[in-house]
């Protein structure tokens, strides 16, 4: 199974991602990592990476879920903001998507209590006038406790591949 865990800088994707990932015995991933030093010196300045920027990261993302949907599957945290970026990342019908949602408020709080990550919390504004709220997939609120967050993600996962 292959999924994609998508939302803000901030918004849980790790966190959901990696616990999913166990629940479904399958790798986790989070494209943070497979951001070029490049991409992550801009980051760390304080300045939101453009498209161009983003193309080799996206396209090195979808060629790790193929390899990745042919051993088995894993789930990928990603922000994934455009609708643009989402299709390069739909390299299967088979691929679930689930997508947090919160307050700016309330992501903006976890933001300032992280420590040693590059995404600073002032370019949320960023993140959240790029973003391109889609039409599929899991609408999951970050409102909740991260047990109830996960429990209705693994819900929604059981009730798509029961629907095959």
């Amino acid at each position: 199974m292959l999924v994609i865990v998508t939302g803000v800088s901030g918004s849980g994707k790790t966190t959901l991602g990696s616990h999913l990932a166990d629940k479904l015995n399958v790798p986790f991933f989070d494209a943070d990592d497979f951001h070029t030093q490049e991409n992550v010196a801009k980051m760390s300045r304080g300045f939101p990476l453009n498209d161009e920027d983003r193309m080799p990261w996206l396209n090195n993302l979808a060629k790790l879920l193929l390899d990745s949907e042919k051993s088995g599957g894993a789930v990928l945290a990603c922000s994934a903001l455009k609708e643009h970026y989402r299709k390069i990342l739909q390299v299967s019908a088979e691929l679930k998507w689930i997508h947090l949602q919160g307050a700016k408020e309330l992501i903006w709080e976890r933001m300032l209590a992280r420590k040693n990550h590059y995404m600073k919390a002032e370019m949320l504004d960023s993140q959240f006038a790029t973003w391109e709220e889609p039409g599929y997939g899991l609408k999951l609120s970050i409102a909740q406790e991260p047990n109830a967050m996960l429990e209705e993600a693994l819900a929604y996962l059981e009730l798509k591949a029961a629907r095959g």
